[in-house]
């Protein structure tokens, strides 16, 4: 436990950022589940205009460092391979 002003301080922020990422984690998480549903609907239109704006979640989270760079990158890729593999 801690004894300090100081740590007291800091395990007040931490709880805080964690709270804060948790909820950061899971709006990016969401946007990608609306981007899967748009695909499995198989409207095109629709999956890539969800595409866009989780692809700025995704950078947003990622730019924060609440996820690595690369799995946003593979996040990305892995949902624009899909919506393109729609077309064909």
């Amino acid at each position: 436990m801690a004894n300090t002003p100081q740590a007291r301080k800091r395990a007040r922020q931490a709880a805080a950022r964690s709270k804060h990422n948790a909820s950061m984690r899971s709006m990016m998480r969401t946007s990608m589940k609306r981007v899967q549903q748009a695909i499995h609907a198989g409207d095109q239109d629709a999956a890539n205009e969800v595409f866009r704006k989780a692809c700025s979640i995704i950078d947003r989270v990622a730019d924060k460092n609440i996820i690595h760079k690369n799995k946003a990158a593979r996040h990305k890729s892995r949902l624009a391979k899909s919506i393109k593999a729609l077309s064909s």
